[in-house]
């Protein structure tokens, strides 16, 4: 009877909670148990396999399981959380760390297999440092694999770099897939399985750091393992700027149109770049309709919206939206988790599970800010040859953690967001209620629930004495928003990356 009831809570829960939080929390947890069935109601017993998730659960999720499986049964249900029995280690082997995730993060991972030719936290640290994706990417240029040596010892040079300029690492498999850019990466398979067919232009935008070009490397590298042939270029905006500019110097644009008229799938990234210069819109507008006009493929990046985009010609930014437009959003608490045991595999590394939701809730802002923590992590651990730990990853980033707690503030907050909106700091305490103060206000709330350590009624004393619902209210209201209005959402972000620094 119990464990029909668990499933029936279970279908319940699944249909309530988002699919993230679902799989990541409750899917996994073995059928509730039966402990007692008096006239004073029902004690369940749940259990959790290990003290982190059992605190989670208990704070964010034991009242409403409960309300659920009352509802369903009619009368009272207690739920008795414990801690499932350990079970023995697994022998060391190639598939203990996959081991590290609950079968729900695990099943987000299954599609995140480690990237290839990633170089050891120690190469890369003699080597100079992480020369980041970023550098990598924003130029168009695949990782450079480490030199191979032959039978002799001495180093081969390495291959000559592909002439599309997709780094092959960058893939759908390598991607971590999860509500924040959900929308996007299904956007990208259908592209990758028709290019030229659907969603043409396909227009993605988003915040820096979020996984905008390796959607569109992985768009690439599809395409060309089902059609070695095909034409396929990757570019930064800056990188065609200067070819009109180079060709404009040696007067040889038919080589331009020759370049980009016959490619199959153009992917460029951060068209927002393109702004004031009129003679490059004008030849990205050329090669724009001549591509539609042959049924190849355009994808394009930009950190807005189209309609948000500036000093852009209107015929530009009125074909950008006349495709499909989508947005890639900062990633959700178990989406970060699953990136960081994600990326700490491919540098041969186990991450404990509590130590990624530690850095997750710490590192928000986006995925390249959490790949420079898990680093940092990664370092500390194999330099001091200690294994990794909740300690050791608040040692390791102190820094961080200090400049986040000396910036971030409600009275920062307050400051931050009213001189985004134009509206005067006192605005934030007083009783004003019209929309272009009220509606400030109930942002400034939500980013302070959001970013600091304070409770409910700290905040409301902070913004004027308000009661702890009105914050509440405020806190929900704008979070539901977020979910459904992508202008607020990159508003929300743009906001977040100011306070961060």
């Amino acid at each position: 009877m119990t464990e029909d009831l668990w499933q029936a809570g279970c279908e319940r829960l699944a249909a309530q909670l988002p699919e993230q939080q679902f799989n990541t929390w409750i899917r996994p947890l073995p059928p509730a148990q039966l402990v007692s069935d008096g006239p004073d109601g029902v004690v369940v017993c749940l259990r959790a396999p290990n003290r982190f998730k059992l605190d989670w659960i208990r704070s964010q999720y034991a009242g409403r399981i409960e309300a659920t499986l009352a509802e369903l049964a009619g009368r009272p249900v207690r739920l008795d959380l414990a801690l499932a029995p350990r079970e023995p280690a697994p022998a060391a082997g190639p598939s203990a760390a996959a081991g590290a995730a609950t079968p729900a993060v695990a099943s987000i991972l299954a599609s995140a297999a480690a990237a290839t030719g990633t170089r050891s936290i120690t190469e890369t640290l003699a080597s100079g440092g992480f020369t980041g994706s970023s550098a990598e990417r924003r130029n168009g240029l695949p990782n450079a694999p480490a030199p191979a040596a032959d039978a002799s010892g001495r180093e081969r040079a390495a291959p000559p770099m592909p002439r599309h300029k997709l780094n092959p690492a960058l893939t759908f498999e390598t991607l971590v897939a999860g509500r924040a850019n959900q929308m996007a990466r299904t956007a990208a398979l259908h592209v990758a399985g028709a290019p030229g067919q659907m969603y043409n232009p396909l227009f993605i935008y988003g915040g820096v750091g979020l996984g905008k070009t390796h959607l569109v490397h992985a768009v690439g590298n599809a395409l060309l393992k089902d059609r070695p042939d095909a034409r396929v270029l990757y570019l930064h905006a800056e990188q065609f700027i200067s070819d009109v500019v180079r060709n404009y110097q040696r007067k040889t644009f038919d080589e331009l149109k020759a370049k980009y008229h016959s490619l199959d799938l153009l992917l460029i990234d951060d068209v927002q770049f393109f702004a004031g210069k009129e003679r490059t819109q004008e030849e990205f507008f050329n090669a724009f309709e001549a591509l539609l006009a042959k049924r190849a493929h355009i994808i394009m990046t930009s950190d807005t919206y189209p309609k948000g985009l500036v000093d852009i010609d209107e015929r530009l930014t009125s074909r950008f939206d006349a495709g499909l437009t989508v947005a890639i959003e900062p990633p959700e608490l178990e989406m970060r988790v699953a990136i960081l045991i994600a990326k700490a595999r491919a540098e041969g590394a186990e991450m404990p599970e509590d130590v990624a939701f530690f850095i997750a809730k710490n590192v928000r802002a986006n995925v390249r800010e959490l790949e420079g923590a898990l680093r940092k992590v990664l370092a500390y651990s194999r330099f001091t040859h200690k294994e990794i730990h909740i300690a050791l990853a608040r040692e390791a980033l102190r820094d961080l953690l200090s400049i986040q707690n000396r910036q971030i503030s409600v009275e920062n907050i307050q400051k931050t967001v009213a001189d985004f909106y134009k509206i005067k700091v006192a605005d934030m305490y007083s009783k004003k209620r019209p929309a272009s103060i009220a509606r400030p206000r109930q942002i400034a709330m939500y980013l302070a629930k959001d970013m600091t350590k304070k409770s409910l009624p700290e905040i409301g004393e902070l913004f004027g004495g308000r009661d702890h619902t009105t914050v509440l209210h405020a806190v929900r209201k704008i979070g539901d928003e977020r979910q459904r209005n992508p202008e607020l959402n990159q508003q929300l972000h743009v906001l977040e990356q100011t306070l961060k620094g």
